[in-house]
This record gives structure tokens, C-alpha cells and sequence, in this order.
């Protein structure tokens, strides 16, 4: 097994890869259980896209980048173009994972437990309202898994101990994914597991398949409630949610976007301010990207354009039958 490991940058790029194919070919089904926190039927449609951007944003780079260059570009590429809850969450997440990998030629279980780690906490801190039973519990459980191995391995960096924290990592996710149904009461009411947590265990285990040289595993989400091929489309049933998501890039002082986070939190739902990066522009402050579900986006454009200049807005419906959303470049 061991011959066949591979922990460089250019697994990262694989993993990329591997992760946009997977989840184009999972979208359906994730958006027909996604019902959290609004019925809009998009999470898989929104993190393929996200996840795509992330794939196209490395694929081009020199081969000499280190481990940590490869998800930095990655993380940043998804999130200039995060969509939805969970494409923004998966962006920060990559983001964080790059963080403990800078300058490392390659990764081990004792790196890997740190960048998940990292990821776990920028994830949760990104949002105003943060949810059990959701993406974040799943990454929360991938991370823990993978310190359990590392701590059992005392530290090992050898790619035997890397597969190992590798296997714990997606079996972790896999028990929190099938106990989202019991964290969330609109989730036990449709008898469905959370559509971002599984797409995130299918990306957790994109990487183990290309780091191992490996697969995917085909029974990984064999009983998944609601994720079957007949099931019906739970999205489509739940009542209509007739407001928007509104989103967008804006160069803020952290204290600026600490203010912008609280009246958006006043304001409407969802809240999400992250960092796109953490180097100062030449106005003095950083890219951040923004995200709230609000019942009209005027307000909220109003506190985002009072705020500062935004780019690449996006205002969608947030409903599962709705087709009209648009961009204001």
C-alpha cells in the first residue's frame, strides 16, 4: 500500500480534480436532500461549482509550488468564487487547511490532523450562528478523527501513519454525517442526513482515494438516509422560501467587517464573513468574502455598499423552483 502513496502538491491537484468530478456526479442527489437551513435545492450544484473553481485555480501552477502554495491558491480561487453556504464554507476550509502546510513539501498524519484542525476552527468562527448537525459538524468529526490517530501514531510522519489518519479521518466523517438526522429537527422531520456534510465526506474521501492511489468507496454512503437514487426530491416538497442570498467580495478593516458581520446578523440569516486572503491591500484593508439570506437584498446591499466597494455580487433566489439569479459585476 505504502508504494503507492503520493502527499506532494501535485496530489493536491488531483484531489481537486477527483473532488469536481465526484461532485458533478453527486450534485442531483445533494440538492434533492437539501433542505437546511433553506429548501433552495442547491448545495451540490453550489459546491461543484466552488469546488470547480478551486480545480481550475491550480491546475496551471509551477510544479515546484509547495503543499501549502497549492491549497492556498486553491482556497483562495473557491473563495473569490464561493457559492451558497457550503461552497463558502468548503472555501474557508481550504483556506485554513492551507495554514499549517505552508512550506511543506509534502503532507503527513500529524500535518494533516493540524491543517483540519485549523480549518475546523476558521469554519465555525466564520459563521454568526453556527449549527450542529451541518458541514461543520462533519469537518469538526473528520478533524477529531484524525488527531485520534495522529496522537495514537506519537507523532509518526511516515506514509503508513498518513493512511492510517487518512481511513480515521473519512470514518469519522461518515459517523457525523449519519448523525446530522438527529441534530436537526427539520433533518429528523424528513428522515434525511444534511446534503453539505455528505458532500463534504465525499471530498474527505477524494483525498484519501488519490493519496492512497485508491478509489472511491463505492458503499461509503450505502443507507444514507434520503440519498438513494429512487428517493424523492425532499427539497422540492419543503414550502417555498421566498427570500434571497446575496454575496459578494469587499476590502474591509477587520473592524470594519467585525461591524458589517453585525448588521448583517441584524439584518437577515446565514451570516458569513471570511478572509479571503490575509494580506493587506494598498487601501489598508483585506478581501473578504461576504454571504447573508435576506427577505429583499436592498438592505443588505446598502450596508455592504456603505461599507466599502464590492465586487463579483451575487443575489440568488432562495428557492427551490426559482431560476432567476443573476450576477451584478
Amino acid at each position: 500500500m505504502q508504494s503507492k502513496i503520493a502527499a506532494n502538491a501535485p496530489v493536491i491537484r488531483r484531489w481537486m480534480a477527483k473532488a469536481e468530478e465526484t461532485l458533478a456526479n453527486h450534485s442531483d442527489r445533494l440538492n434533492a436532500i437539501n433542505i437546511f437551513p433553506v429548501a433552495d435545492a442547491d448545495t451540490g450544484t453550489n459546491l461543484y461549482q466552488t469546488v470547480r473553481s478551486a480545480s481550475q485555480g491550480v491546475q496551471e501552477m509551477e510544479p515546484t509550488a509547495d503543499v501549502g502554495a497549492v491549497v492556498a491558491v486553491a482556497g483562495r480561487a473557491a473563495m473569490e468564487q464561493a457559492r451558497g453556504n457550503s461552497g463558502t464554507l468548503f472555501a474557508v476550509f481550504l483556506a485554513a487547511m492551507a495554514e499549517p502546510l505552508a512550506g511543506q513539501n509534502r503532507f503527513s498524519g500529524p500535518l494533516l490532523a493540524a491543517a483540519l484542525h485549523r480549518a475546523q476552527l476558521r469554519s465555525w468562527s466564520a459563521l454568526s450562528d453556527p449549527q450542529p448537525g451541518t458541514f461543520l459538524s462533519v469537518l469538526e468529526a473528520a478533524a477529531r478523527g484524525a488527531s485520534v490517530v495522529e496522537s495514537a501514531m506519537n507523532g509518526d510522519d511516515s506514509n503508513h501513519a498518513l493512511a492510517l489518519t487518512l481511513d480515521g479521518v473519512v470514518e469519522a466523517a461518515l459517523e457525523a454525517v449519519v448523525a446530522t438526522e438527529n441534530q436537526l429537527v427539520a433533518l429528523a422531520a424528513a428522515h434525511v442526513v444534511d446534503a453539505g456534510g455528505v458532500g463534504l465526506l465525499l471530498i474527505l474521501d477524494c483525498l484519501r482515494a488519490v493519496v492512497l492511489g485508491d478509489e472511491l468507496q463505492e458503499d461509503l454512503l450505502d443507507g444514507l438516509h434520503g440519498y438513494r437514487v429512487q428517493d424523492r426530491n425532499i427539497a422540492l416538497d419543503m414550502p417555498e422560501d421566498h427570500g434571497v442570498e446575496v454575496m459578494c467580495t469587499i476590502s474591509l478593516t477587520p473592524l470594519a467587517a467585525a461591524g458589517l458581520r453585525m448588521q448583517l446578523d441584524e439584518l437577515g440569516e446565514s451570516v458569513i464573513i471570511s478572509a479571503v486572503s490575509e494580506e493587506m491591500e494598498p487601501t489598508g484593508g483585506y478581501p473578504w468574502r461576504v454571504h447573508v439570506h435576506v427577505p429583499e437584498p436592498a438592505m443588505a446591499l446598502d450596508l455592504i455598499h456603505a461599507a466599502g466597494d464590492p465586487s463579483n455580487v451575487s443575489i440568488t433566489q432562495l428557492s427551490a423552483t426559482a431560476d432567476d439569479a443573476h450576477e451584478l459585476l
